[in-house]
């Protein structure tokens, strides 16, 4: 073959494996995280900004939210955005956070709310430090939202903070397929979802928190999400059919949502075509 042949060869090759290169799709991952399920808290003092202790689980929050992003690049994401998922949404400090990262963080008025900034172009939903549902048997700092609900469902699907969520991430067509807190909630997410990746970094143990070390939390997290990004494909969106209602119970009564009904003590019952009209409605009564 003559040079000049292999040289043109040559360059046909190198420039088809541009274009494919550059037409190839990114992998966007969306991170949630809440702090209830860090490593090592067991009482609400340590996640208020007012407790003595707040910045050492800050500083914790930031070392499993830093080990997400770090598995979910080893796992092929091309993109990661962070959602400071706790209370007012400021706990996360920009400058602790991997760099790779875009972080989300200050309260949203939308019903996202923990989900603010998640859409379709995403191809993976994570939840790290998450908690269980209010009423939770065996499960540290168990609550739904503020702490005034008794109990939300969802065409008769009572659901956790990671249940609502995921159905906010299944509008955008988007599986959840990771989550870390205690072992109450891994579980209790595996009940809705399916056999997704999750680490249980606790168990409650008569009211006490037994648990991994912040290291090894970390370690288990990034090995984790790694692994449940690449298999993300055997997870599916979690969907419900439209219409929708929702029965929410709480301990003390709020005014009712325009179109919502008091169908007992504390319980309110609404419906909607529309999920994000559903949540509306939640964080207006809860």
């Amino acid at each position: 073959m003559k040079p000049t042949r292999i040289v043109v060869i040559i360059g046909l090759l190198v420039a088809a494996t541009n274009v494919t290169a550059e037409q190839a799709p990114g992998l966007k991952v969306f991170i949630s995280v809440d702090m209830e399920g860090l490593a090592g808290v067991v009482t609400a003092n340590e996640v208020n900004p007012s407790g003595p202790d707040y910045g050492h689980f800050r500083a914790i929050m930031a070392g499993e939210t830093n080990a997400a992003i770090d598995g979910a690049f080893r796992g092929g994401a091309t993109e990661v955005l962070v959602r400071d998922s706790h209370g007012s949404k400021q706990n996360l400090l920009p400058g602790d956070v991997d760099p790779r990262a875009r972080l989300l963080r200050g309260a949203s008025t939308g019903p996202r709310n923990m989900m603010e900034g998640i859409d379709s172009s995403f191809g993976a939903a994570v939840f790290i430090g998450y908690h269980a549902k209010a009423g939770t048997p065996d499960a540290i700092l168990e609550h739904t939202s503020n702490g005034n609900v008794v109990d939300f469902s969802v065409n008769g699907v009572s659901l956790p903070e990671g249940g609502y969520n995921a159905l906010v991430a299944g509008l955008a067509r988007v599986p959840v397929v990771f989550v870390a807190g205690d072992l109450a909630v891994v579980n209790q997410i595996r009940g809705l979802l399916g056999p997704i990746g999750g680490v249980a970094v606790k168990q409650e143990v008569g009211g006490a928190s037994l648990g991994l070390s912040p290291k090894r939390a970390q370690d288990e997290i990034r090995a984790g999400v790694e692994q449940a990004v690449r298999n993300r494909a055997q997870s599916k969106p979690f969907q419900m059919n439209s219409p929708y209602t929702m029965v929410l119970k709480v301990k003390q009564e709020r005014p009712l949502y325009p179109g919502a009904r008091r169908t007992g003590e504390g319980e309110f019952t609404f419906s909607s075509p529309e999920l994000l009209e559903i949540l509306n409605a939640f964080n207006a009564m809860k």
